[in-house]
């Protein structure tokens, strides 16, 4: 399979993004909110078969000791093809000098773990849209 991999936003379709998003389950806002959040990330990755975008992630950092990983979609048809694979990789080679932290979907974390990412012990969040993040892998 004959993949582009793209770490820039530029030609993006951000309604895309969003679809794949709600698709796959996880927060999704509308396009022009993904747009702003992934042109202000650290790094973008974008994965194409094609014209099609089927991939994609994001991370923020200081791009010193601190980054966090977020927004790792691949459209359904193109799961369990070493495409999410190949976005973490691309992601943490571009943050090699940094801890990195990463929000995963409840059911992931062996997938993670393949990456060699490990749960932490401990973590705390406050989320704006609370309401919606209820019995997705929060423990109170």
């Amino acid at each position: 399979m004959e993949l582009e991999i793209k770490s820039g936003c530029s030609g993006v379709d951000w309604k895309t993004v969003a679809e794949t998003l709600k698709l796959v389950g996880m927060a999704y806002y509308d396009s022009d909110v993904h747009k702003r959040a992934f042109e202000a990330s650290h790094t973008s990755v974008f994965v194409y078969f094609g014209d099609q975008l089927i991939g994609f992630g994001r991370a923020i950092s200081d791009g010193v000791y601190q980054a966090a990983i977020y927004d790792v979609a691949v459209i359904p048809e193109f799961q369990k093809k070493g495409i999410g694979t190949t976005i973490i990789k691309n992601i943490l080679h571009r943050l090699s000098p940094c801890n990195v932290i990463l929000y995963a979907s409840p059911g992931k974390e062996e997938f993670y773990r393949t990456l060699g990412l490990r749960k932490m012990l401990t973590g705390m969040a406050l989320f704006k849209k609370a309401e919606e993040m209820k019995g997705k892998g929060f423990t109170e």
